[in-house]
């Protein structure tokens, strides 16, 4: 990420500045430093717009956390479908809470309950960070975990059908099979990939060293590891809203909890495969209800299972201040660059240098700009996307509609993704996880166009 994040800023200053000095000046138009100046500063205050924005849905969706918890709603969905995750998350413990909280971050992924993805997520990168032996550095399971989440398989890309109803589009869930397609690619590419590297990018022993000054805190089933004192602080609401249920792990394993029955786990897995043409054939009647459902299951789940559910909403809902408040500085890094990049006119130079190329394989240079701003910025390429479905020379239902659709309901924003979660749990080393993220959004690309080339083209 250093390198990345220096790279783009050098490359945004870079092209302002030749712009600066050899392009001709448009009358009345701000000078491309002007630009590039008020890019920077509303891109960092729109970073803590987004950070302060988030603070309601977490607060929600981290309080039905909570309350899932305490009900043990993520150790049944971890024994579940225990032969999956356990051969895709070997160094996680089959019944350990990471294990339920990535179940239920996949599963809002895809729905397309963004909203919902990310405090599960945030929860799990938690939950996964007790199992590290080393503060501040990824490890395996993390850049798996985050190289999936952005590739995730999407079964119902909500938001984007919505939006192509809303232009006028006489078919707006035409998109599914092809964002299916799409999303399935990446993710297969995302695992291949992040096995392939982990062996290429190493946990140097002295990753995670701290200095003198050290305090020891309880991490996962209770061992305890010595920490840097100054990341204690970074540490503890996490260690904090864990702790019960690594206390119920603990009580689970000394009585000898195993898995479900094979029978169970194939019949989960089934039903969940069901849920593709149940997603194809009913999915603008179903989206409206995802979330109240969510939500009143949830609460019924805990209290039905005893769990004093206001309270332990209340509880739970504390944390996503909390959390908001912790990725900004990684929210304020990774938006103002990519800020200056397009305002700088690089992303316009890229695409005018490869459109010519790109349109020959089926992606033409009206849709470029979405499939290289989906890994930077949501809004950016959801903006790209409105403007496209919206014209009425290109409109939603034509070959460049459907492509752009298809690329924004199957790719997730790979850099912001990767700024919030490592930055809930302060890790800064993220060892081969963009890697693995990058390849995935490439793949899915590449079959969001073949998708579409084949059933719309």
């Amino acid at each position: 990420m250093n390198a990345i994040f220096l790279a783009i800023v050098v490359v945004a200053f870079g092209t302002a500045a030749w712009r600066e000095f050899f392009a001709v000046a448009v009358a009345g138009a701000p000078s491309p430093m002007q630009a590039l100046s008020a890019a920077t500063i509303a891109s960092a205050t729109d970073a803590i717009t987004l950070a302060l924005g988030l603070v309601g849905a977490m607060a929600l969706f981290l309080g039905l956390m909570k309350v899932a918890e305490a009900g043990g709603l993520l150790t049944i969905l971890a024994r579940l479908i225990r032969p999956l995750m356990t051969r895709l998350f070997r160094d996680v413990p089959p019944e350990h809470p990471a294990m339920g909280a990535m179940v239920l971050n996949l599963s809002a992924n895809a729905l397309g309950l963004g909203n919902a993805a990310t405090p599960f997520g945030i929860r799990a990168m938690q939950e996964l960070d007790r199992l590290n032996p080393r503060p501040g550095t990824a490890t395996d399971a993390m850049a798996l975990f985050l190289a999936i989440n952005t590739s995730s398989i999407t079964l119902l890309p909500t938001a984007v059908i919505a939006l192509r109803a809303s232009a006028g589009s006489s078919d707006p869930a035409g998109i599914l099979p092809t964002t299916l397609f799409a999303s399935l690619c990446g993710t297969v590419a995302a695992v291949a990939t992040a096995f392939a590297l982990a062996r290429f990018f190493p946990v140097n022993p002295d990753d995670g060293a701290t200095p003198p000054a050290r305090t020891t805190a309880s991490r996962g089933g209770g061992a305890g590891v010595a920490v840097d004192a100054s990341k204690a602080g970074a540490h503890a609401a996490g260690c904090a809203a864990g702790a019960d249920d690594s206390t119920a792990l603990a009580n689970d394993s000394a009585a000898g909890a195993t898995a479900y029955p094979l029978w169970a786990s194939v019949l989960a897995l089934a039903a969940l495969a069901a849920l593709v043409p149940v997603t194809v054939a009913w999915g603008r009647t179903i989206s409206p209800w995802i979330v109240p459902a969510l939500v009143a299951g949830f609460l019924c789940f805990g209290l039905l299972r005893g769990v004093r559910v206001y309270e332990s909403f209340v509880e739970g809902a504390k944390d996503g201040f909390e959390v908001a408040v912790r990725i900004i500085p990684y929210l304020v890094a990774i938006l103002v660059a990519i800020g200056m990049l397009r305002a700088s006119g690089a992303l316009d130079a890229i695409v005018g240098a490869i459109g010519g190329f790109t349109a020959r394989f089926g992606l033409p240079a009206e849709a470029l700009p979405m499939a290289l701003l989906r890994p930077l910025s949501g809004s950016g390429a959801y903006g790209v996307m409105a403007s496209i479905i919206a014209d009425p020379a290109t409109g939603p239902d034509s070959y460049v509609g459907y492509l752009v659709s298809t690329l924004q309901g199957s790719s997730e924003t790979t850099f912001y993704v990767l700024a919030v979660y490592f930055g809930a749990v302060q890790v800064r080393r993220v060892r081969h996880t963009l890697a693995a993220a990058l390849t995935a959004d490439f793949v899915a690309v590449v079959a969001a166009v073949a998708a579409c080339r084949y059933v719309f083209g």
